[in-house]
């Protein structure tokens, strides 16, 4: 804190002097003799007031706010108008000066007015320029000595200038860039910032050949987001890129403004997708900036990843509560954790504990939980049924009642698109921890003030995460195949993890916002994720990125519908009306649809029953009764993709419970 009083005060004085200097050259170079000394004299009675002003305007014009390291045309933008009000309010003092009680002529003219303007833009704009070009000067320098690795970067003219940048800085260490592939042919045989652009990517080998001639050999080639999207024809440049036998980097976190551009190997799940779903990060910032959040399940592929958004996006603490020793350590020694602002912290507890549960989220008094604990894998629930309730259901019931008494704004419950007419365990279970979760939020609602939101996010397949298709079937092309699809006619929605972790974050940020002051409430979230992709194509294509050919070098074999999986996926329940969400684009909400807080009690009272005893029936008659959809599990039906269901104008006729009132108090669902 004192070193940045101490910067601010020496760039004051910097800007105050500037102005004096800009005074004082201006009558030098306007006036002569008589005309000069007369200026000169009354000096020490006008320029005091002025620098006074002088100074007040700067402040207005924010002109300390930007290091001058990072000056930039913005900046600039600010010391024009800053030296425009200057030079107005000179032209006023004029117009008082002329009036026949006081000097009777124009003390500086409109020449000098004029030249004054210049001659202080230039000082104060000059200087910035000049200190932040010689520290770009040395920053470049030293990145060109630790540069050790001849590279070739990939991508347009934009993506490029913000790579280029985080490479001189250091951001983005030990390339040495020899050259630009632009897939815009109006970008060829320019430079951007010193590199050349060398042509498009068709002439990637030519390219590489030239620069081995001339003795700089790449060694490594790295790709911007814009040369991995369809239009560029990214399977062709992979494929291209193996035959010169050069690794291919990808660069992540460019123009998100959260963190640097960072590099990381090219995996084949990078091309497999639409467009990223772009979120409005700086929501997220404003949303998150201070805040206190709770992950549970923090070391998990999708909590840790929340972990890690929820820091980079201003959080002042984060809790990790997670079962699991290794999980824990992993993200508490995460490079992105350890250098992080936040007080970043983890607990060792089982959220099927119900009294550990509760004690440590009072402790921490968060203001958000998200909760991303679970048991997921489909064919294991089927067969353990009862440690998926004893998890997802009973285990979620603790966290949500924990997260109620602990004053918590809101609770986000991560869930499934298998909850939506549920025909597998993972789906039933899902499914009713959302009603617990929907029942609660409804006898919130009634409370004043700052009562806690409770809702539910759901995921389709999340691209990376633990038992995701796709490193399965990266897993089996390593080892030469088969690539085991289980049906044909297989479709599913996919996501990536970070689209994941920002939908998680945007639904909390609407239901805390927007639905806070008094827009319509929604319970359920899901991304919008185009088409869902046939599980056939998806292995096919992945083979072919692979290098090899379908059938030919690599078999597909089909190996049957496993217990608990259906072949299509829907987003929303026939019975589960749609709402908008104003200002929030690629995500979709739905009302809440669920059984009064009674009924939910006494279910779940007959479920721990049923677990205690090992009855399987007696646990899916409970399901049955709350979810009449679970009866149709039976029925694996094939047929075409299918969209999100359509929303219904009214509940369907067998409803899944009573439309959502208020309770008289809340009730232990324990």
């Amino acid at each position: 804190m004192q070193q940045r009083l101490y910067k601010t005060a020496v760039m004051v004085t910097h800007d105050l002097a500037a102005t004096a200097a800009a005074v004082v050259l201006t009558f030098l170079f306007r006036f002569q003799g008589g005309m000069l000394a007369e200026r000169l004299h009354a000096l020490p009675l006008l320029l005091p007031p002025f620098l006074v002003f002088a100074g007040l305007v700067y402040g207005r014009f924010r002109l300390y706010r930007t290091k001058w390291r990072f000056a930039s045309l913005q900046d600039l933008a600010g010391i024009v108008r800053a030296a425009s009000v200057l030079a107005l309010a000179l032209l006023v003092t004029d117009w008082v000066l002329v009036s026949s009680d006081l000097y009777g002529f124009y003390f500086f003219g409109k020449i000098a007015i004029l030249l004054y303007w210049v001659l202080q833009i230039f000082f104060l704009g000059g200087t910035r320029l000049a200190f932040r070009y010689l520290k770009d000067t040395r920053s470049r320098q030293t990145s060109a000595r630790a540069a050790t690795v001849p590279t070739l970067l990939l991508g347009r003219g934009a993506d490029m200038d913000v790579l280029l940048r985080a490479i001189e800085t250091g951001s983005v260490k030990k390339l040495a860039p020899r050259g630009i592939l632009s897939p815009r042919a109006d970008e060829r045989g320019q430079f951007m910032r010193g590199v050349p652009v060398l042509g498009g990517f068709p002439d990637l080998e030519r390219v590489v050949a030239d620069l081995a001639n001339r003795g700089a050999p790449v060694r490594r080639l790295v790709a911007a987001p814009s040369a991995l999207v369809p239009e560029a024809a990214p399977d062709d440049l992979i494929a291209r890129a193996r035959r010169l036998g050069l690794p291919l980097a990808r660069v992540v976190g460019l123009g998100e403004g959260v963190q640097g551009p960072e590099l990381a190997p090219l995996e084949i799940e990078d091309l497999l997708l639409r467009p990223t779903v772009a979120i409005d990060r700086p929501r997220l910032e404003a949303f998150l900036a201070g805040r206190r959040v709770v992950v549970t399940g923090g070391g998990g592929s999708i909590g840790s990843e929340i972990c890690l958004r929820a820091v980079a996006f201003g959080a002042a603490a984060v809790l990790v509560l997670e079962s699991s020793e290794p999980a824990l350590h992993g993200i508490l020694s995460h490079p992105a954790i350890l250098a992080a602002e936040a007080d970043v912290t983890g607990v060792l507890a089982d959220i099927r504990d119900r009294e550990r549960t509760h004690a440590v989220i009072a402790a921490f008094r968060p203001d958000y939980v998200l909760h991303a604990a679970a048991l997921k894998q489909v064919p294991y629930l089927e067969r353990d049924w009862q440690e998926g309730i004893k998890t997802n259901v009973f285990g979620s019931i603790n966290v949500a009642e924990a997260a109620v008494a602990a004053g918590a704004r809101a609770l986000v419950m991560i869930s499934t698109d298998k909850a939506i007419e549920p025909v597998s365990q993972l789906g039933v279970t899902k499914r009713f921890a959302e009603m617990v979760a929907q029942a609660l939020d409804a006898e919130q609602s009634v409370r004043p003030n700052h009562a806690t939101r409770l809702i539910a996010v759901r995921f389709g397949n999340v691209l990376g995460s633990a038992g995701s298709v796709v490193p399965v079937f990266k897993a089996q092309i390593a080892r030469g195949g088969p690539v085991t699809v289980t049906h044909p006619d297989m479709v599913r929605y996919f996501m990536t993890v970070r689209e994941a972790c920002d939908l998680v974050l945007t639904a909390a940020s609407h239901a805390d916002g927007e639905a806070r002051a008094g827009a319509e409430r929604a319970a359920v979230y899901v991304l919008k994720m185009g088409q869902p992709v046939r599980i056939a194509d998806l292995a096919e294509r992945m083979i072919r990125l692979a290098g090899f050919e379908p059938g030919a070098e690599i078999e597909i074999a089909y190996t049957g519908a496993r217990p608990g999986e259906r072949l299509n996926e829907i987003l929303f329940a026939r019975e589960e009306p749609r709402i908008a969400l104003p200002g929030i684009d690629g995500v979709m909400a739905a009302r809440p649809v669920f059984a009064d807080r009674a009924r939910l009690d006494g279910w779940v009272v007959r479920l721990r029953d049923a677990v205690a005893a090992g009855d399987r029936a007696a646990a899916e008659a409970v399901f049955e009764a709350a979810i009449p959809h679970f009866r149709e599990r039976a029925v694996l039906r094939p047929g075409p993709p299918q969209e999100a269901a359509e929303p219904a104008a009214e509940p369907a006729a067998e409803p899944v419970g009573d439309p959502p009132r208020a309770a008289a108090a809340p009730a232990a669902l324990g």
